[in-house]
């Protein structure tokens, strides 16, 4: 018995902790908790994306705060992410800054990876006048370089796309228009080389932005073909969290049909898979969403999709339970004025 206890216990090792630290951040399993100790830069990211994805909100910061320490790749990224955190909660201004930031890290990258590239020619072409041994060490450098490559196109694009959203919660359509182009470029060019699959993430969130940048601008038709794109590239991503949030974003993009009843439905199906993969930020939005559209304490019933059922939701109160909770794990809300 002590034996079995003693396995069951056992600490994961590294390759399952990088697999539940992914699973957790862009997989199955958005609500595990706890999740394992990260190694390195790359798994504190992902436990801050799963963390914050959770709306734990001081817990994704400290890991963050390991992260934008180590510089390169994964400093962009983790002054992307930790934007994002704050724009969630209403902190566009000082996301900008961070997100300001990680874009010149990003940026300083990609400069570097030109020459990058033709040092690597330089090398394959000094390794062809080898033995045949070297061939697999030169395809394996190859294959290292390559991925660098794609983590900064893609920590790049994710500072553009927070930019443009930094942008838009501060009503500057122009900027974050722009900015979504200047994104949606780097991908088409990047996506010539590594393949569409590399930057789905990345894709989905461009699709997110433009949707909403599309419904500021009550532009419901262009905000509905955006939120359908992000939702069938989610189906394929393989990502609860992405899944329940593109939803989200299409049922806002519903919203501009004379009958509400079909954002209701998807919002408060979005908020039912919210809570059941406990991913309270999104829990949050969905409540604030099905409130302003009637589902609050004087009008509160919808149909639970799963069920087929018409129930009773009282959306702000679910509102208000969420920031509480979210407050409680070091969320940071900021008003208009602030913002």
């Amino acid at each position: 018995m002590a034996h079995s206890d003693a396995r069951r216990h056992t600490a994961p090792t590294p390759s399952d902790r990088h697999a539940i630290l992914v699973a957790a951040a862009f997989g199955s399993s958005p609500g595990a908790h706890p999740l394992p100790a990260a190694h390195g830069p790359e798994q504190n990211w992902l436990r801050a994306v799963a963390l914050g994805g959770q709306g734990r909100y001081a817990a994704a910061r400290a890991e963050l705060a390991r992260v934008r320490g180590t510089g390169g790749v994964w400093s962009s990224f983790g002054a992307s992410t930790e934007a994002s955190l704050l724009r969630q909660l209403g902190g566009h201004r000082a996301a900008a800054v961070l997100d300001g930031r990680a874009l010149a890290e990003a940026g300083s990258l990609r400069t570097s990876s030109g020459s990058t590239v033709a040092a690597r020619r330089d090398v394959g072409t000094v390794a062809a006048r080898r033995d045949v041994g070297t061939v697999a060490a030169r395809r394996d450098v190859g294959t290292v370089a390559a991925r660098r490559d794609v983590d900064v196109v893609a920590a790049w694009c994710d500072a553009a796309t927070g930019l443009a959203a930094d942008a838009l919660g501060r009503g500057r359509l122009a900027v974050c228009g722009s900015l979504l182009d200047r994104c949606a470029a780097a991908l088409d060019a990047a996506e010539s080389e590594s393949g569409e699959k590399a930057f789905v993430r990345q894709r989905i969130r461009l699709a997110w932005v433009g949707a909403e940048s599309a419904l500021a601008a009550g532009d419901f038709t262009r905000a509905r073909s955006r939120a359908d794109r992000a939702v069938e590239l989610a189906d394929g991503f393989g990502s609860i969290r992405h899944a329940v949030k593109s939803d989200l974003v299409r049922s806002a993009s519903l919203t501009g049909l004379p009958d509400h009843g079909p954002a209701m439905d998807l919002a408060a199906d979005v908020l039912a898979r919210a809570e059941e993969h406990e991913l309270i930020p999104l829990q949050w939005a969905a409540a604030m969403l099905l409130d302003g559209l009637g589902a609050g304490r004087d009008a509160g019933r919808v149909r639970d999709l799963d069920a087929g059922r018409v129930r009773d939701l009282d959306a702000g109160r679910v509102r208000d339970f969420c920031a509480t909770v979210i407050r409680g794990r070091g969320g940071r809300f900021v008003t208009l004025s602030a913002c």
